[in-house]
């Protein structure tokens, strides 16, 4: 079956967190997708935790937020790509590229100082994508549509 090509930087939408357009690095050097998270915390229902944080869903750009909440799936220590090892939690949402839908985890981080404030990782495009550095936007040319910048 071909897989579906995607540039080194995309439109996506994570429905489950009330975010329908967010760029995102399309970044085959890294493991783990990673979204920007601030004011992170930790609470919990009916015993299980879960997390409330916030998102600056565009670049360069903080007025825009989006409160979000999601089922902690995991702590865990993770790498940054300088080397850099923090602790993260992990939580697993739907991630929209183009037309496919799926399940993913990604990992919460200020990301404010970093170019996007997504990354999609391997494990997210594993058996789903193939990547074309020289491209960009392959499969969503127009950016969605984003509460409060219009």
């Amino acid at each position: 079956m071909a897989q579906t090509i995607l540039g080194w930087r995309e439109w996506i939408s994570l429905p489950d967190l009330g975010i329908t357009g967010i760029k995102a690095k399309i970044d085959t050097g890294a493991r783990s997708s990673s979204l920007h998270a601030f004011d992170i915390e930790k609470f919990d229902i009916d015993g299980e935790p879960w997390v409330e944080f916030k998102v600056h869903p565009l670049q360069h750009e903080d007025s825009t937020t989006v409160p979000c909440k999601a089922r902690v799936k995991d702590y865990r220590q993770v790498t940054d790509s300088g080397g850099h090892r923090s602790m993260r939690y992990v939580i697993e949402t739907t991630i929209c590229i183009g037309e496919q839908h799926f399940t993913a985890e990604m990992t919460l981080a200020g990301r404010s100082e970093m170019m996007f404030r997504m990354l999609v990782g391997r494990t997210a495009m594993k058996n789903r994508y193939t990547v074309d550095p020289g491209r960009s936007y392959c499969v969503s040319q127009n950016p969605p549509e984003i509460p409060g910048t219009k």
